[in-house]
């Protein structure tokens, strides 16, 4: 946990309480240390982001899960699409 709140600039507690709320939680290592893996890592500076921005815990996390939502939305969109042999333009309409 050391190193991660270090590679984020915070202190352990925020990494712990992100943990608590269940907006970041870490693996635990067979000894019993956090472990988080490097998106998680991206999730929580995100976070910390929008918390130094005047966002409470709870919002920052909405933000942040929908924010992931919508990536894989897009994602799975895009996905689609290319299965299909269409790609959508810069205003939205489907081109061949």
């Amino acid at each position: 946990m050391g190193q991660a709140a270090e590679a984020l600039d915070v202190q352990p507690a925020f990494l712990r309480s992100l943990d608590a709320a269940e907006v970041v939680q870490a693996h635990r290592s067979s000894g019993g240390h956090r472990r988080y893996s490097r998106r998680q890592l991206r999730l929580a500076a995100r976070v910390r982001e929008l918390f130094d921005s005047g966002m409470t815990l709870a919002a920052a996390d909405r933000i942040v899960r929908l924010e992931d939502q919508l990536a894989r939305s897009q994602a799975e969109n895009q996905e689609l699409r290319r299965r299909l042999g269409t790609r959508s333009g810069t205003d939205g309409r489907q081109e061949e």
